[in-house]
């Protein structure tokens, strides 16, 4: 018998036989095999009916034994080879060989079995997800739906963005009015109402009632505070005299959130809702609010905060404070963040302004754009602004390229930590975010440059010049990449950044708890109580057609839905009210029963459905098919309690929906 097994296993000296393990080791050489099987048959089994299971956590957690158990079978494959040699020969040098592979072998699986848990930043890349397979939980009134608005005239299509004096940010580049119309079609097809001020109740309704404040709409006195997306305003951008913007400065004009449209969401706060210009605050709290947005601004609403990072309350700014109690903790503990990027020392946590914790209700408001650093940014990464340090390159590290691509590192595998799913889940920036509303009037392919004529359809050369609003900000964030990446490939002439690998590893793992890296538990307030799923994120079919799962009927992800959805490339669906009208019902409120009304132009097929304000479906009244006349339903709501509730009515691919009140 070799000395080698001699050490670690007792023999019988009479009948040879293996007896006992002299050392602790020895039991795990001897184990170690039987894991490494376990481990493959567990992998073979989960995989081979999905395989994007290879994604989930206890897979990946499985690959290490697996892998060294196959090590393994090869090493004793090549001893028994040799031992059979040594048999017949008798030859010393294959018996010492024959011991030593054998060895190696055991000793490989020992060393699997007893390796230290897998680091945050060493995991295997996942698949990418197919079109239209959605992942996670859809939300909203309509779960999952994502309105795009988009109208040429919005924008000058003549507009020389860094011309001096007549900047994209001018008025004159702009159509004040059409962007009215664009936030009102937006937030009404959102809410599917059709008026502005009934879609303003739906949003506070459903807002209030998915934190657990009950179905109440907007109240007197609470404060909104409308976060922008000021990236360029840093010393020697602007001038000091009046924080106009410095026209020599190196990156001059660049693609931010548009002053038009935040002027277009002040109005709405102001004369719709109701709520006082003295409750509003405005800005982007690490930056400054340039002289030509807030001369637009304050012209209208003088009485509206218009914060700033330093103060220039001479200027009619106020300084942005620092909260004592409202933090931000980071999930990787600080294994990943550094406060220099990717060195230095571990950042576990960072302070919050205090108009975080003082506003009952934000609006992040960012501007669509590639980015060096994360591929994209839209409303997580506009978060990086929304800490008090003075830069924001300690989150660097939590993203694809930290020291922008193609420096190393490149953190490109998925299943990696990912500091926007902290950004998207804490309860002050993600959860207190009425709902989201993106500016794309002037997207482009990076974070600092100037906006950039878009060459896909249906733009065609042309600025992007649309919105784009969502209850769910997994979906509305899936959506605004999609573009992206459609828009800024290697053939279009400008950043390619949307095409790093893993750009929506935060959008995966945002939706779905399965896609975590082993070890992460997102956990942004540090209570011992991790975030769910987010919302649902998926990829469309194809940049023609940009359908989702909800749009082709095929699943619960994502419902890209606006004026100008195309049943082809080239075809430009009607208005849905020359398909139906859906009247109020009546009576309203009511108890237990209501009539509702609806009128079809065309025949199709009919579904109605009703459906609480945490967008849980209730009821299906109809669901068949009817010709074009006038129809008449009775909805009974008894068992059902008390409050808002929304009956949506569907006809082909058009939805109109009205709410109505349950009081008993």
């Amino acid at each position: 018998m070799s000395p080698i097994f001699e050490r670690y296993f007792r023999i019988c000296p009479r009948s040879g036989r293996l007896v006992g393990f002299k050392t602790p080791k020895a039991f795990a050489v001897v184990l170690a095999p039987a894991i490494g099987l376990l481990a493959l048959g567990w992998i073979v089994f989960r995989v081979a009916t999905k395989p994007s299971r290879i994604a989930y956590p206890c897979v990946r957690t499985a690959m290490p034994l697996a892998s060294s158990f196959i090590v393994y079978l090869l090493f004793v494959g090549a001893s028994l080879g040799l031992w059979m040699k040594a048999r017949k020969r008798q030859t010393i040098t294959a018996m010492i060989l024959t011991s030593v592979l054998a060895f190696t072998g055991l000793f490989l699986s020992y060393t699997f079995v007893n390796r230290p848990a897998t680091a945050v930043e060493s995991q295997l890349p996942t698949l990418h997800l197919n079109a239209n397979e959605p992942i996670g939980t859809a939300v909203g009134i309509f779960p999952g739906r994502v309105v795009w608005v988009h109208r040429p005239e919005a924008t000058r299509d003549s507009c020389v963005p860094t011309s001096v004096g007549h900047e994209w940010f001018r008025p004159e580049s702009y159509n004040q009015r059409v962007v009215d119309t664009m936030v009102s079609a937006a937030i009404r097809r959102l809410t599917g109402t059709s008026t502005d001020s009934a879609a303003w109740s739906s949003i506070f309704l459903y807002h209030n009632a998915t934190r657990g404040k009950g179905a109440v709409e907007y109240a007197a006195g609470e404060k909104v505070f409308i976060k922008t997306n000021a990236t360029s305003s840093w010393s020697g951008q602007f001038r000091t005299t009046d924080l106009s913007y410095n026209t020599s400065a190196s990156y001059y004009a660049v693609s931010e959130t548009s002053p038009g449209v935040v002027l277009s969401v002040l109005r709405q706060l102001v004369n719709v809702v109701g709520v006082a210009q003295s409750d509003i605050y405005v800005g982007d709290p690490m930056k400054h609010i340039y002289k030509h947005c807030y001369d637009l601004w304050h012209a209208e609403f003088p009485d509206v905060h218009y914060l700033d990072t330093d103060g220039y309350t001479n200027l009619g700014r106020e300084k942005a404070l620092r909260s004592s109690t409202a933090w931000i903790h980071y999930s990787d503990k600080g294994t990943v963040l550094k406060a220099g990027g990717t060195t230095g020392a571990a950042v576990t946590k960072d302070s919050l302004y205090a108009i975080f914790e003082n506003a009952e209700y934000l609006l992040n408001i960012p501007m669509l754009k590639g980015h060096k650093r994360a591929g994209v940014t839209m409303f997580a990464k506009n978060h990086f602004g929304s800490h008090t340090r003075p830069g924001a390159s300690q989150l660097h590290g939590g993203l694809v390229a930290p020291n922008e691509y193609p420096n190393s590192p490149y953190r490109g595998d998925y299943g990696m930590y990912r500091v926007q799913v902290d950004l998207m889940g804490h309860q002050l920036l993600g959860r207190r975010n009425l709902f989201y509303l993106m500016d794309a009037l002037w997207a482009t392919d990076w974070e600092l440059h100037i906006p950039l004529k878009w060459k896909m359809a249906p733009f065609n050369d042309d600025w992007m010049s649309s919105v784009f609003a969502s209850f769910d900000p997994v979906a509305i964030e899936s959506v605004g990449y999609d573009f992206l990446r459609s828009e800024f490939t290697a053939a279009r002439g400008a950043g390619t950044y949307p095409q790093l690998n893993a750009v929506d590893d935060y959008l995966h793992q945002a939706a779905d708890s399965a896609n975590w890296p082993v070890g992460i538990r997102y956990d942004p307030e540090n209570d011992g109580t991790v975030i769910a799923s987010l919302g649902t994120h998926e990829h469309w079919n194809d940049s023609q057609l940009m359908q989702y799962s909800r749009n082709l009927g095929t699943g619960e992800g994502i419902e890209l839905v606006g004026e100008e959805a195309t049943t082809s490339a080239n075809e430009v669906r009607p208005a849905i009210a020359s398909q139906m009208m859906l009247d109020q019902n009546y009576p309203n409120p009511f108890n237990p029963k209501t009539r509702i009304s609806s009128q079809l132009s065309v025949a199709g097929n009919v579904r109605l459905v009703i459906y609480d304000v945490l967008g849980q479906e209730v009821a299906v009244l109809v669901n068949e098919r009817r010709e074009a006349g006038r129809y008449q339903d009775t909805f009974d709501g008894s068992g059902l309690a008390s409050g808002i509730y929304v009956y949506c009515l569907s006809v082909g691919g058009f939805v109109e929906a009205r709410t109505m009140l349950l009081l008993r």
